[in-house]
């Protein structure tokens, strides 16, 4: 059992917050967790890379300089590969490539769990009672982080509701190493991204017992709502989690 530490926006412990380790996992499984790395990471591939031709590249057609006479070698216009911004020599023209990978939902959830649990154990997790902000103000917030002893990139986990954590989300968007995600996208990918995780202790609570805890046989997908269904889609296209979701509200 881990007793984790639970401080206020002054930095000073404010209580403590029990978490069973064999709900994460007990064990750091390494190598599942390198795999839905890499399908959250593949996941996130548009596929939409293209590059240009010597024929598509904008520029004049006309000859740089005679054909002979000038000792050098012999050149029509400047779009050429060879030439800085020219064309590419083998320009990739194919169709919106896919690279979408899939993971069953219960290993992704698992993994999710289990990078938490590393996390935790590397005393790298920042529970706080409370993002509450009165007014949405920057300096707040990075004192925040100050008496945190935040040093590092972090990742905050946002509540689900968008009036709750306006002034927190406001307050945070505009620093440097500081990403902002919903808890429900709290994935094991943002996680090791990040060398910090701040999250709210009643929404630590919410992801612990909510969708993501259930990794046995009632995990599966059409058990749950469309919200459910949808966070767990979050590895995929927008299409595929919207196929998703509708598949699991009928």
């Amino acid at each position: 059992m881990l007793d984790v530490p639970v401080y206020n926006k002054q930095g000073v412990q404010v209580g403590s917050m029990p978490i069973d380790e064999q709900a994460l996992g007990g064990a750091i499984n390494a190598a599942l967790i390198k795999q839905a790395y890499v399908v959250y990471h593949a996941n996130k591939r548009q596929g939409s890379a293209r590059t240009k031709s010597r024929a598509e590249v904008e520029g004049s057609t006309r000859k740089i300089y005679k054909q002979k006479g000038t000792g050098n070698a012999r050149h029509g216009d400047r779009r050429p590969p060879q030439f800085r911004g020219g064309g590419h020599t083998f320009a990739k023209h194919r169709t919106r490539e896919d690279y979408h990978q899939n993971m069953p939902i219960k290993m992704r959830r698992r993994a999710n769990r289990n990078a938490l649990l590393g996390k935790l154990r590397d005393d790298e997790v920042r529970v706080i009672d409370s993002l509450a902000f009165d007014t949405p103000r920057t300096k707040d917030f990075k004192a925040m982080l100050e008496a945190l002893k935040i040093d590092r990139k972090a990742l905050v986990a946002l509540s689900m509701d968008p009036a709750r954590c306006a002034n927190a989300r406001l307050s945070a968007r505009n620093i440097d190493d500081v990403s902002l995600c919903r808890v429900d996208q709290m994935t094991c990918f943002e996680m090791l991204n990040h060398r910090y995780l701040i999250i709210e202790k009643s929404d630590l609570e919410a992801w612990l017992t909510g969708p993501s805890s259930r990794t046995d046989k009632s995990g599966k997908a059409n058990q749950y709502s469309a919200t459910a269904a949808t966070a767990d889609a979050s590895a995929g296209s927008p299409a595929r989690a919207k196929g998703k979701a509708k598949g699991a509200s009928k």
